[in-house]
């Protein structure tokens, strides 16, 4: 029997980007990559062909079992990146896909009768994608954009969406905070000639699909990685000041991790899915002295700043044509 215990206090709000999940998705040679590129502590789970032009720490994925792989070193926490990119997440359907079929012996998922194929399919892409998003690191997902036409309840009409098949992208909306579409936006210089500025639309419309569950972002934000930060930092600063104002207390405190001191290990995906970690044991000095030993602050971070790739075989980081 699953014993659970009932919270007695309000979960405060996440309060930075790397703790939320985030749909990116555009035309083609847009700047995609690039721009999540410069997320914090990133590593690239890179499905199709396209960092060539950008220096990251990248893992290259061909099939599905890789990427299972992939999500279980992430899981055990033995590293330090912070955000995880699936470079593009409509490659990563297709392998899910692939899986399936092989799996099951089958050529395509519509061989298995009565659409259990597709359900199978659709299953263990949520499954994983939703285990990835439960983790203590941000996720982006990238995606190109298609026009589709919509039967709408007055008509039919034209709305720009992800590339995803229909299923695939219903899961992908539901499961994200955000999502952002890349688009241009009409502009005039100096002299009034006419031109354009790549942007990211946060809000949703009848002619592409965007969303911001955390309601923290403007409409239109600059294609810049440092002013989407900058929005959504201040925005957060909106809301914590809405909620003093309406309550007249301040919004519950962060956890110790947001005080500037090292926050504690990352838990394995064994912990983020039974809910409770395992006890913490007592270091020898401890329990034989009453005082704790130093902290050791990890060496490859003090020295360079950045973060060292995962155990094993984790990512080279090496040069690397942005989505």
């Amino acid at each position: 029997m699953v014993t659970v215990v009932l919270p007695t206090q309000k979960t405060p709000p996440k309060a930075t980007l790397h703790e939320f999940t985030v749909l990116l998705y555009g035309p083609t040679k847009f700047g995609k990559s690039k721009i999540c590129s410069q997320a914090e502590s990133a590593l690239f789970l890179e499905t199709e062909p396209g960092l060539n032009s950008l220096e990251v720490f990248k893992l290259p994925i061909g099939t599905w079992d890789e990427l299972l792989a992939a999500a279980k070193e992430l899981a055990d926490g033995k590293h330090a990146f912070k955000t995880v990119i699936i470079d593009t997440v409509d490659n990563a359907y297709r392998m899910c896909a692939e899986y399936v079929c092989k799996k099951f012996k089958v050529e395509h998922e519509s061989d298995l009768e009565y659409g259990k194929g597709y359900a199978l399919v659709n299953n263990e892409f949520f499954r994983v994608l939703n285990k990835l998003a439960l983790l203590p690191y941000g996720l982006f997902l990238i995606s190109h954009s298609q026009e589709k036409e919509i039967d709408g309840r007055t008509g039919k009409f034209t709305k720009i969406v992800p590339t995803l098949p229909d299923k695939a992208r219903k899961i992908v909306l539901g499961l994200v905070d955000i999502i952002l579409f890349c688009d241009f936006e009409p502009t005039k210089d100096a002299d009034g000639n006419p031109g354009y500025k790549r942007v990211l639309r946060t809000k949703p419309s009848t002619r592409y699909e965007a969303g911001d569950r955390t309601a923290r972002l403007p409409e239109m934000i600059d294609f810049d990685f440092g002013v989407f930060v900058a929005a959504f930092m201040q925005g957060a600063t909106r809301s914590a000041a809405a909620v003093t104002a309406a309550t007249g207390n301040p919004p519950p405190a962060r956890p110790p991790a947001a005080t500037g001191n090292p926050p504690p290990a990352r838990a394995p995906a064994a912990t983020a899915a039974a809910g409770s970690p395992p006890p913490a044991r007592t270091p020898a000095t401890t329990a034989a002295t009453g005082s704790p030993p130093p902290a050791r602050a990890p060496v490859a971070t003090a020295a360079t700043g950045s973060p060292p790739p995962a155990s094993g075989s984790g990512p080279n980081r090496q040069p690397t044509t942005g989505s």
